[in-house]
């Protein structure tokens, strides 16, 4: 037990505690339950982001009630590197990661427990990134940036109405075109399926300019949500040759399309537009409510563009830190002569080099 702290006017004492979220099934009931829960504050996130990366430690905090049951969590992850230093981050490549929390009173006692535990002598680096949580985080200790936005579409307007919404020329056309060049979607069902798509994911982060993260990460992913029936592999082939693929996360009301990857070669026949639709098509005839195409940089206008084309909506995801206070910090577009050198890296190296410089730099990130 890390505190007890009053939340109740002086008649309760509540617990904050450090519990293990693998052997205790309390924790991802309470996600399940909490309005800001999503994929990426399950234990199987946990097991995979320790699974893939050795510099990452999940920590989760927990204030209990009378009964020991939860009524807030903060997942913190300890990334260490001797590149980037020692910083705290809730939660570690996650789009969506709000602190489980609906109440300031809440919030502030989980980070002051941060602050305690981790943070003696105030020189670690604390990164807190939210989506719907915001009013629960007003802090005088944490600045506030706006790096990046969230865009997603809701589903319930229906297929018909959804597609109608869609750019005329850059968007509706180009998955007419697709749905008659012959594409065939396929379902990936094992590892060979999932090989398949790195093999695309590497030659798109290549054409792009990024470092291409480690396979063993896709196959922790494959490993931990699938089974969970949390992870959809969607490949599109064209006389049976994979030319596109895309990895859904699905969790609650909610599915996010958070990796896709083609095969330049075939961009005629606009297979990423194909997959997005299908995604999209999937999507609502499960009952899903919203369909998430993920985090966008501000810096990235094309990107920023392609998805507004889709008619999706567009939020804020702010991101608090503490500490260190500039603008941007954390992210490799915020300085744009290193961003401009990592891109020119990534494009111009053999692909036998390309791997080593993914695993160098995700060795470093979170």
């Amino acid at each position: 037990m890390l505190t007890g702290i009053d939340l109740t006017g002086g008649k309760n004492k509540h617990a904050i505690e450090l519990i293990d979220i693998g052997s205790d099934p309390r924790w991802d009931v309470f996600v399940g339950d909490h309005p800001f829960g999503w994929l990426y504050h399950l234990s199987s996130w946990k097991k995979v982001l320790e699974t893939s990366f050795r510099h990452m430690t999940g920590h989760y905090l927990a204030i209990l009630g009378r009964n020991r049951e939860i009524l807030a969590g903060l997942p913190i992850y300890e990334v260490r590197s001797y590149l980037t230093g020692r910083r705290l981050v809730s939660i570690p490549f996650a789009t969506l990661s709000d602190p489980l929390v609906t109440d300031r009173q809440s919030f502030t006692a989980l980070f002051e427990a941060i602050l305690d535990q981790f943070c003696r002598g105030g020189k670690t680096r604390i990164e807190l990134r939210t989506h719907q949580a915001l009013d629960s985080i007003r802090n005088n200790q944490l600045a506030c940036t706006r790096f990046y936005k969230h865009h997603f579409l809701d589903l319930s307007r229906g297929p018909e109405a959804l597609r109608k919404g869609f750019h005329r020329s850059c968007i509706r056309q180009r998955i007419t075109r697709a749905e008659k060049s012959g594409l065939q979607l396929r379902i990936g069902a094992n590892q060979t399926d999932l090989r398949q798509y790195y093999n695309l994911h590497m030659r798109t982060r290549k054409n792009v300019g990024r470092p291409t993260q480690p396979y063993r990460f896709f196959e922790a992913l494959w490993d931990n949500l699938y089974p969970r029936e949390l992870l959809t592999l969607l490949l599109a082939e064209k006389d049976e040759i994979p030319v596109a693929g895309m990895i859904l996360l699905h969790f609650k009301t909610r599915v996010s399309a958070e990796f896709a990857a083609s095969d330049e070669r075939f961009r005629n026949l606009s297979p990423n537009h194909f997959l997005f639709w299908q995604a999209i098509l999937m999507a609502h005839g499960k009952g899903y409510a919203i369909f998430d195409f993920g985090r966008t940089s501000i810096t990235n206008k094309p990107l920023m563009q392609f998805k507004e084309r889709w008619g999706a909506e567009a939020v804020d995801l702010p991101h608090f830190q503490y500490a260190h206070k500039m603008k941007g910090e954390g992210s490799p577009e915020a300085n744009p002569m290193s961003y401009r050198l990592m891109s020119r890296i990534c494009r111009k190296a053999p692909d036998t080099l390309q791997s080593i410089i993914g695993n160098f730099c995700y060795r470093h990130l979170g």
